[in-house]
């Protein structure tokens, strides 16, 4: 067996443990990873059995069987049968199920984690404080600085690849808290990223903030007193970085291959365009933990949760993606 791949099941009263259980089924019967699944055992094998996945689950005992799928339940009782969707008990659990994953990867228990979607408004209304997963593993793991990398690809393999430089921030905040220390930070997990990916080029370009990259400082300062130097010092460090460069001509051109990673400086500058090339594949990537993280790149989906209904594609990209990244860093 070549490790393992934790996975958190997120909140079970959405789709993560439906895509899970597809994405296991569809895309790691045939690998050598072992595969432990964090969260409610009692409805992870009751959905199993209803929607005739039947993947073979086994109890986990700190390894010792001989099969290749686990399931724990970090909690000393199983959750009641009929939750409502996005009921506190399944915010508390999907909770618990990040926090034992992360930790078992803290601890090398595990070679990478990788979580199916919670809710942050259930979350909130239980009564965490929460901003999302990212920000919530990056102080569990004492991180210095991450990055989300939003990664995917068309039905042609054209692929774009857009790390944040800012992330769960109302867009009225996003100028007063961009940094240049934080895009200067992103720069260098983009071009590591690239490294761990072995891409051949790493070719970085950086989104202005404003519309046509401020237009010289005329429609905002943002480019000139704050992005550009950190493009110019990372430059003379060696980086293949370009910008900043207007963002509504730049996907376009990463797109087509000019770039192989965008910087962009706010959420939807980046996913918007991600999303509308990737939608069913894409990736998020957490850059800079102590340890793999991967997720699929869309919410819990309430409505079709416990249907039978749901897409594993992106589940499934988060697990290839996982297995790439783990057996590179066992070589």
């Amino acid at each position: 067996m070549k490790g393992w791949i934790a996975i958190s099941l997120g909140d079970v009263t959405g789709i993560g443990p439906e895509v899970t259980l597809k994405a296991l089924v569809a895309d790691a019967t045939s690998d050598h990873f072992r595969y432990l699944l964090i969260g409610d055992d009692a409805s992870t094998l009751h959905l199993n059995h209803a929607l005739g996945i039947n993947l073979p689950l086994e109890p986990f005992r700190g390894g010792a069987g001989a099969g290749r799928f686990f399931l724990h339940n970090p909690l000393d009782q199983p959750l009641a049968a009929d939750l409502a969707c996005g009921s506190s008990a399944a915010a508390d659990a999907a909770l618990a199920s990040l926090t034992d994953g992360a930790r078992r990867c803290l601890r090398h228990e595990m070679d990478a984690l990788v979580t199916a979607p919670l809710s942050k408004e259930s979350v909130l209304r239980a009564g965490h404080k929460f901003i999302g997963q990212t920000e919530f593993l990056t102080q569990l793991a004492g991180a210095k600085a991450t990055a989300m990398m939003l990664l995917g690809h068309d039905d042609r393999d054209r692929w774009l690849r857009v790390v944040l430089a800012t992330t769960h921030l109302p867009l009225k905040r996003v100028a007063e808290q961009l940094r240049a220390e934080s895009i200067e930070a992103v720069i260098s997990l983009a071009a590591r990223a690239g490294r761990d990916l072995d891409l051949p080029r790493c070719r970085i370009a950086v989104c202005g903030l404003n519309p046509h990259a401020g237009e010289g400082g005329k429609m905002g300062d943002e480019e000139i007193t704050i992005i550009k130097p950190v493009v110019e010092a990372a430059q003379k460090r060696g980086l293949d970085v370009t910008g900043p460069l207007s963002a509504d001509t730049l996907f376009h051109y990463a797109y087509r291959g000019d770039y192989d990673v965008v910087v962009a400086m706010y959420h939807d500058q980046g996913l918007a365009p991600l999303k509308m090339v990737a939608f069913e594949s894409g990736v998020n990537w957490t850059l800079g933990l102590p340890f793999i993280r991967t997720s699929p790149d869309h919410g819990t989906a309430y409505d079709i949760a416990g249907q039978g209904k749901a897409d594993p594609s992106s589940m499934c990209a988060a697990l290839r993606l996982a297995r790439q990244l783990a057996a590179r860093t066992s070589r």
